[in-house]
């Protein structure tokens, strides 16, 4: 049985969070942006998941298991598995770094706007093209 409220929420928290990421973005917060961009991601392809009743695994990167069942995607949204997964795969990849750096590594001086400017926009496409099928 699929929860829609918990499908809309995570959507909801995820447009939340692209708002904080602009915020982040103007206060040139790249280290931020790429964090938050992450959990922007994983919210949204959780909703992806559970609204085609598909439990996702307590995990940061579900793309693995968004590509294992396109078939039970909306078929609008099947030639995206594989950029979703893989927007997915690298944010998951500078989630702790982003976060909390090494001994070797501070994330302030790590991440460029560059970086920053590309999780944005790949967590702003994934949430907007999610909420065009999902929500409608």
């Amino acid at each position: 049985m699929i929860n829609r409220g918990l499908v809309r929420d995570y959507l909801e928290r995820s447009g939340h969070r692209l708002a904080a990421i602009d915020v982040l973005y103007e206060r040139r917060a790249w280290a931020d942006v790429v964090r938050e961009s992450q959990e922007v991601v994983e919210l949204s392809l959780k909703a992806l998941l559970r609204h085609v009743n598909i439990d996702a695994p307590r995990i940061h990167d579900v793309g693995r298991v968004v590509q294992d069942h396109r078939n039970h995607l909306p078929e609008t949204l099947r030639p995206h598995a594989d950029r979703m997964a893989a927007i997915s795969k690298n944010l998951r990849r500078d989630r702790e770094i982003a976060f909390y750096g090494s001994e070797d590594l501070t994330p302030s001086d790590f991440y460029v706007e560059e970086d920053a400017a590309q999780a944005r926009a790949d967590a702003t496409w994934l949430v907007r093209t999610i909420e065009a099928v999902v929500l409608k």
